[in-house]
């Protein structure tokens, strides 16, 4: 069983039976239940919602299906085409719509695809509403509209050229900096949406472009996660194109990763810290990013004065706390950005847009502002779940091992040692145990890992 029902929307992989994957019939229960989620709960004759897709094989499929599941409920849609999560978070406040929905599995590879959720401020549902989704689409509660209230569809291509304008005019976007300082990047696209937008809007910047994987055939030429083992032919093209550095996005432009001019990961922790380094630098303030991310954020957040949080791993939780702490920028280690200057949603663009301004006025290779940052290396690691293994009484195992180290169960586990921390937590999107680690070298950082694991291991007997 691969389809993962979770409050952030439904993800699957396509084919298969229904109820195990992200089968048409699927695709058309959860569009049902959302559809039906707001009419439940907004008191308007004619609702709207906004729709994008990234460019997945699958994207036109399951597009067609929940747009005309929506017209069955009487909501008219505004349908974006092919577009980019933030594009349409960006679309929903502006349209004045109810919702959204990207159709999009994010940094999953090609046979994945999902029904991500919007409310009407353009950003992720709330828990509870999710959970009320959830309800719905179990109760197949629907109750579709009548031949003469049928929805309509407004078909609108112009909004990843409406998105790059609204980043382009943030007061901290210096285009004329950027332009002085004539770049040369090189783009992957992973063969989707990026692969326009991001050299669409690098050019406007006055940048010069070196499209890799830039056409939005739906076709991964590398596993779509922005890590540094999937990305050795980006690497290899910024040393030889002599370029200043490169640009890596997933599938739907949530996620931004930097190459250094010397073909070495600028480390996707980093691309937050560069942003938010710039932005405290010209509104000094707070900022947020969830527990698996890295300490270089709080680090460097203290030294403008600022004060640090860290929420529960998951956009929505990392919004929530973003909003009460009055954070001026924010995200996840990842290389998700939210910047609520222009939306409260990870947005690459807005990353880019930052990163070269910073970049300009520092006038400094990318290698040299890595380095100007404090060192700490993560390890990434995960284990795969079968129904045998018991993951809550794992957690709870490790919370007792360690229980006298400084620790939170906010969202998993998470152990902070005096130079070190590990966090535990089962993924919300795949069926794994998730164990990031962060230490003041790989070799410790990767060690912890190990020994971590092996502890894992010997408490699952696996």
């Amino acid at each position: 069983m691969t389809l993962i029902k979770s409050i952030s929307g439904i993800r699957g992989t396509i084919g298969g039976k229904v109820g195990d994957n992200l089968t048409p019939v699927d695709a058309v229960k959860f569009a049902s239940a959302y559809g039906t989620f707001l009419k439940n709960n907004i008191a308007k004759d004619k609702l709207t919602v906004v729709i994008g897709r990234d460019a997945r094989i699958s994207g036109p499929m399951i597009h067609n299906l929940v747009v005309n599941t929506l017209i069955g409920l009487g909501i008219d849609v505004i349908d974006l085409g092919l577009s980019t999560t933030p594009t349409v978070e960006v679309a929903v406040p502006l349209e004045k719509a109810d919702g959204g929905i990207i159709l999009t599995a994010s940094h999953n590879p090609k046979q994945w695809n999902a029904l991500k959720l919007l409310n009407a401020k353009g950003e992720f549902l709330s828990g509870a509403d999710g959970a009320k989704i959830l309800e719905i689409a179990e109760a197949e509660a629907f109750d579709f509209s009548d031949v003469d209230s049928l929805g309509e569809v407004i078909s609108n291509d112009a909004y990843m050229d409406i998105h790059i304008d609204e980043v382009l005019n943030l007061p901290l976007v210096d285009i004329e900096v950027v332009k002085e300082a004539k770049f040369k990047v090189v783009v992957d696209g992973v063969n989707s949406s990026g692969g326009i937008i991001i050299p669409k809007l690098l050019k406007l910047m006055g940048v010069e472009v070196v499209e890799l994987y830039c056409e939005p055939n739906g076709h991964f030429p590398h596993n779509p996660e922005p890590l540094k083992e999937h990305l050795t032919d980006i690497s290899e093209l910024v040393v030889k194109e002599k370029a200043d550095f490169g640009i890596v996005v997933d599938p739907d432009v949530d996620r931004l990763a930097f190459i250094s001019e010397d073909g070495e990961m600028f480390g996707e922790e980093y691309t937050l810290v560069a942003c938010a380094d710039y932005v405290l630098s010209k509104t000094p303030g707070n900022t947020v990013s969830n527990m698996s991310s890295s300490r270089a954020l709080r680090d460097v957040t203290k030294a403008h004065g600022g004060s640090y949080e860290a929420s529960a791993v998951g956009e929505v939780n990392v919004v929530e706390l973003m909003k009460k702490n009055n954070a001026i920028i924010g995200g996840e280690g990842n290389g998700g950005i939210i910047y609520p200057e222009l939306h409260y949603g990870r947005d690459s663009l807005v990353g880019v847009a930052l990163f070269l301004t910073h970049l300009a006025n520092k006038k400094m290779p990318v290698s040299a502002l890595r380095a100007s940052y404090p060192e700490y290396y993560m390890s990434k690691n995960k284990i795969e779940l079968t129904p045998q293994i018991d993951v809550d009484a794992i957690l709870s195992q490790m919370t007792e091992k360690y229980k006298n180290e400084d620790i939170s169960t906010i969202d998993g586990v998470k152990i902070d040692f005096a130079t070190e921390w590990v966090h535990l937590r089962k993924s919300n999107t795949e069926p794994i145990i998730r164990i990031y680690t962060e230490a003041p070298s790989q070799a410790d950082a990767d060690q912890l890992a190990l020994r971590i694991i092996d502890e894992i291991k010997v408490i699952a007997g696996i």
